[in-house]
């Protein structure tokens, strides 16, 4: 493709500074091309036909063959009509003047018009989209190939963000934990647990955990370029995807090239229960879940001692209030005494968020890894396997499991009062924190006894496994 069809970046200015961002410069290129692409030209039916489906017009030329539908559109480029199938009575064909030839679509209509997985309120939209598509992916093929080879996103980093005036480091993951081993002849003895007696009040901040993008295929008004490689997004509709939790826009073959960099803007956060851990913890700048640390904060304050705490259930309804009151305040959500007497409706509430998460604190990816772990007979070898499966959880889950398992510990040391051990939390916890990834009934009863297991370790051992 001619070097002045392609609109170059060098007139972008690149500043880790916010205050000098300047815009991309846009390629043009295939902006121009869907300018230049045929038009769609409808070719009616001189006659009424009886048996033409209510949902087509005049386009509809009945029970013809492919020759005659290439009479009738010869010499005119986007020429289009609808003609019901020889070989298959009954299903519709869309016959298409593009490049010179005739080109035959089966054509289906389920409340809208298809022929792949785009689906279009008119056969006219369909058309003039079929006819951009094919008229730029014929001229610009290499061009479209080499497209992502020279991305804005590694000039300018995350675009989105720095509009918004947000320094955002790649490529930072949290420090692996390290590794234990844990030895037949050696004593294990935990640490004190003093120097965790009280949860830090004041807010953790630069999280920098790595979240991939949520693309979700989305239909742009008006033009709209790739936030990666700078080019237009072409097309009447689904044109290329967008991050339903930050916004960005790009190719939907661009989106695979995208670094896990996902910055969730609060704004596309509609509330706390039922998000992503991963993203709620993104957006808020926090290393935790907000309800995570609120609600210990409040049972560690007035609960403790508490008879049955979190085996006696809580009312429902108050349960169902303070899940409202996350969601609709995040962070102002008012839980204390005051509010709510019965520290069982905390307890509740605390236990809904866990398992109303859409991926589990213990994610499905490594949830067969601990069943196996909690398998395993000698002692020393089980831990290991437990730890090393800690070491593939995602830092936010496993900081979310560390922190709750902290706190576990705290109440243990209350048994005398709650009545809580290790063993009974893990009851509680083991289906809450670990979920198997197909709902199979019978898989889930016989892994119940290995979820209890593995949350009473976890318990019990928190200070040497995290």
């Amino acid at each position: 493709m001619a070097a002045s069809s392609n609109s170059s970046l060098s007139g972008s200015s690149v500043s880790s500074d916010p205050e000098d961002y300047q815009p991309p410069i846009w390629k043009s290129y295939l902006y121009q091309l869907q300018q230049e692409a045929p038009r769609p030209k409808r070719i009616t039916c001189p006659q009424e036909m009886e048996s033409r489906p209510k949902y087509y017009g005049r386009e509809f030329h009945g029970l013809i063959s492919r020759e005659r539908a290439d009479e009738l559109l010869a010499g005119t480029e986007g020429a289009y009509l609808i003609r019901e199938s020889q070989r298959q009575p009954g299903t519709h064909t869309l016959a298409l003047r593009f490049g010179g030839q005739t080109l035959n679509y089966r054509l289906f209509y389920d409340g809208k018009h298809f022929v792949g997985e785009k689906r279009f309120e008119s056969v006219h939209d369909l058309v003039t989209d079929g006819l951009i598509t094919l008229y730029i992916e014929t001229k610009a093929a290499e061009y479209i190939a080499k497209m992502t080879t020279n991305p804005i996103y590694q000039h300018l980093g995350y675009t989105s963000l720095l509009r918004d005036k947000i320094t955002h480091q790649l490529n930072q993951t949290r420090s692996e934990p390290k590794k234990v081993t844990f030895q037949q002849d050696e004593k294990i003895s935990p640490s004190p647990l003093s120097r965790r007696t009280t949860i830090k009040d004041g807010p953790e901040k630069h999280c920098n955990y790595e979240k991939i993008h949520n693309f979700k295929v989305h239909t742009f008004r008006g033009p709209h370029w790739c936030e990666y490689c700078a080019n237009f997004m072409w097309g009447l509709i689904a044109q290329g995807v967008r991050c339903s939790d930050c916004g960005l826009n790009v190719h939907k073959q661009c989106s695979k090239l995208v670094p896990s960099d996902c910055q969730p803007d609060l704004r596309r956060i509609k509330k706390v229960f039922s998000c992503d851990l991963t993203t709620l913890v993104k957006a808020h700048n926090t290393p935790r879940p907000m309800v995570l640390d609120i609600c210990i904060k409040e049972i560690e304050h007035r609960g403790l001692k508490s008879e049955g705490l979190y085996r006696v259930s809580g009312f429902t309804e108050h349960i169902e209030d303070v899940r409202l009151a996350f969601d609709r305040d995040g962070e102002k959500a008012d839980i204390s005494a005051n509010m709510y007497p019965d520290i069982n409706i905390i307890a509740g509430a605390l236990k809904l968020y866990l398992r109303d998460l859409p991926i589990p604190v213990i994610t499905y990816d490594v949830y067969s890894k601990f069943i196996q772990a909690a398998k395993i007979t000698d002692p020393d070898s089980r831990l290991e396997a437990v730890h090393d499966g800690l070491l593939q959880l995602p830092p936010a889950h496993y900081e979310t499991l560390r922190y709750l398992m902290t706190h576990l510990k705290r109440v243990t040391m209350h048994e005398k009062d709650n009545y809580m051990n290790s063993e009974n939390l893990g009851i509680v916890f083991g289906p809450t924190l670990m979920r198997p990834p197909d709902l199979n009934t019978l898989t889930t009863l016989n892994d119940m006894r290995y979820q209890k297991l593995i949350v009473q370790l976890l318990i019990e051992h928190e200070d040497i496994l995290f």
